[in-house]
C-alpha cells in the first residue's frame, strides 16, 4: 500500500485545525496526498468541512484516520500510512513519546511544534540511535519555537561572509488595535506550566546527552543584566527553548563538521520599563506557584484568572491572532573573511525574522514547510536520519526562501544594529 505524503495528527486541536487550513491553502503549489488524524471521526470531518468552506478547496478526498495516543496499535496504523507525520498533539511531555516511538518503528519521518526542552532532549537521548537506524528524521521545534531563531542564525551565518562568534536575539511583539483578552491558547499555557515545573530535570538530562563540555571559544558572549535597555526598549532574558535548540544545532555541527559554534543569548524586548517590570514580577510569581502541586493545579484550572484573561481555554480569536505581529532581531558579531579569529571581532551583521500571528499562523506555516521540505528536498538534508534540530536538518535546503515567500520574512537590517 502506498503511503500518504503527510498526515496531520491532532487535527481537531487548536494548532491542528490551523495546520489543516494552511495545508489546504498550499494545495495548488503542493498537490499532495494527505490525511488528518485524531480520536473522533466526526470531529475530523467537521474540521475538513470548515477548512473547505474557508479556503474554497474541495477536501472530500482527504483521508481520515482515527488514532489515539493511548492506543499503540492505532498510532502504528496511522504512522504506517504516512511518509511524514505532522504531530500537533500536545503537551508533548504527556502525549509526544508514543507518537515518536510509533513513527520510528513504522519508518515515518516526524515533525512537531514542541517548545518543551525536556521532551525534545529526552527524545534525542532515547530515540536518536533508533531514528538513525530506521533512516528517519525526528525534528521538533518546527514552529515559533524555534525556527525563527535557529534558522535565523543559519541565515545570518550564510550572509555574514566570515566567521560568526556570537548572536544576541531580541524578540518583540505587538498587537494592532485593542486586545484585552484571549491571546494564547490553553495548550501553550499547559506546556509552559509543566515546563517550568520540571526545569530541574534539564541539567542531568543534558549531561547524559553531552557528557563532555564544549571547548571554550573566545571572546565569550556574556549575559547582559536581567533588565537592560537596548534597541529603544527594555529587555529581559527570553526563557523559551530557542537558546537550547541553537546550542544543539551548533554542537552537532562542531562534532560532525568541525565548524566553530556560534554562541547565543536570547532576550525579549518591551517598549516600556513598567511593562518589563510587570513581566519580570509575573515570571517570578509563576515560577513560585509551580513549586507546589496545589498552586500548580490552580494555575492549570484557572488560567484566565492568573493571566488576567490573556489565556483562555477557547483560545484567541482570528481577529486577535491576525493583528499580532512579531520580530526576532538577531545581532551577530565575528570576523570578516580571512581575519585572525584570535584577534578582537571586527564585523557585525543584523538579521530580522518577522511575521504575523506567531503562535498559530507563522507556526503552522513553518511546521508544514518543515514537512514539505522533507518530502521535496531530502537529497539536501543529512544522509543519516536521527533526532535533529531544524538548523541541522534544513540548513542546506530552500526552506528559508519558502518561508520568506509565505510571510515569515528573513532579511538583513544592519541599520538596526546598535
Amino acid at each position: 500500500m502506498s503511503r500518504l505524503d503527510l498526515v496531520i495528527f491532532g487535527a481537531t486541536g487548536f494548532t491542528g485545525k490551523h495546520a489543516v487550513m494552511e495545508m489546504s491553502r498550499q494545495l495548488k503549489q503542493y498537490p499532495l496526498m494527505w490525511g488528518v488524524a485524531g480520536r473522533s471521526q466526526s470531529k475530523l470531518e467537521d474540521v475538513l468541512k470548515e477548512a473547505s468552506q474557508k479556503t474554497g478547496n474541495d477536501l472530500s478526498e482527504v483521508k481520515i484516520i482515527v488514532a489515539d495516543v493511548g492506543d499503540e496499535k492505532s498510532l502504528k496504523d496511522m504512522c504506517s500510512q504516512a511518509k511524514v507525520l505532522v504531530n500537533c498533539c500536545g503537551p508533548y511531555r504527556h502525549y509526544g513519546e508514543p507518537v515518536v516511538k510509533a513513527a520510528i518503528e513504522c519508518k515515518s519521518h516526524y515533525v512537531d511544534v514542541s517548545g518543551e526542552p525536556q521532551f525534545i532532549e529526552s527524545m534525542q537521548l532515547k530515540y536518536g540511535d533508533a531514528a538513525r537506524e530506521a533512516g528517519v528524521y525526528v525534528i521538533s521545534a518546527c514552529g515559533f519555537d524555534s525556527i525563527p531563531t535557529d534558522l535565523g542564525v543559519v541565515f545570518l551565518e550564510k550572509k555574514f561572509e566570515g566567521t560568526v562568534n556570537s548572536v544576541e536575539s531580541y524578540l518583540s511583539s505587538e498587537a494592532k488595535g485593542s486586545v484585552t483578552s484571549g491571546v494564547i491558547n490553553y495548550g501553550t499555557w499547559e506546556s509552559l506550566v509543566y515546563g517550568i515545573t520540571h526545569l530541574n530535570e534539564l541539567p542531568s538530562l543534558r549531561k547524559k546527552i553531552y557528557p563532555e563540555k564544549l571547548p571554550e571559544f573566545k571572546p565569550k558572549l556574556k549575559s547582559r543584566s536581567v533588565i537592560h535597555q537596548r534597541l529603544s526598549g527594555w529587555c529581559l532574558p527570553f526563557p523559551g527553548s530557542d537558546a537550547s535548540i541553537v546550542y544543539r544545532t551548533q554542537r552537532t555541527l562542531l562534532e560532525r563538521d568541525g565548524k566553530r559554534p556560534v554562541q547565543i543569548k536570547t532576550y525579549v524586548k518591551f517598549t516600556s520599563l513598567l511593562t518589563t517590570l510587570a513581566v519580570a514580577f509575573s515570571s517570578v510569581m509563576l515560577f513560585l506557584l509551580t513549586r507546589l502541586s496545589f498552586t500548580r493545579d490552580l494555575l492549570l484550572k484557572h488560567p484566565r484568572f492568573f493571566t488576567m484573561g490573556a489565556i483562555t481555554r477557547e483560545g484567541p480569536s482570528e481577529e486577535v491572532m491576525n493583528s499580532t505581529i512579531f520580530s526576532f532581531l538577531l545581532l551577530g558579531e565575528g570576523w570578516s573573511q580571512g581575519s585572525d579569529v584570535t584577534s578582537p571581532p571586527n564585523k557585525k551583521l543584523a538579521v530580522k525574522v518577522s511575521g504575523v500571528n506567531p503562535g498559530y499562523g507563522a507556526t503552522v506555516v513553518a511546521l508544514l514547510f518543515s514537512a514539505l521540505t522533507i518530502l521535496t528536498e531530502k537529497d539536501k538534508m543529512p544522509k543519516e536520519g536521527g533526532v535533529l534540530t531544524t538548523g541541522v536538518a534544513f540548513r542546506d535546503t530552500n526552506i528559508i526562501q519558502h518561508l520568506h515567500e509565505n510571510n515569515l520574512k528573513f532579511e538583513i537590517v544592519n541599520d538596526e544594529f546598535k
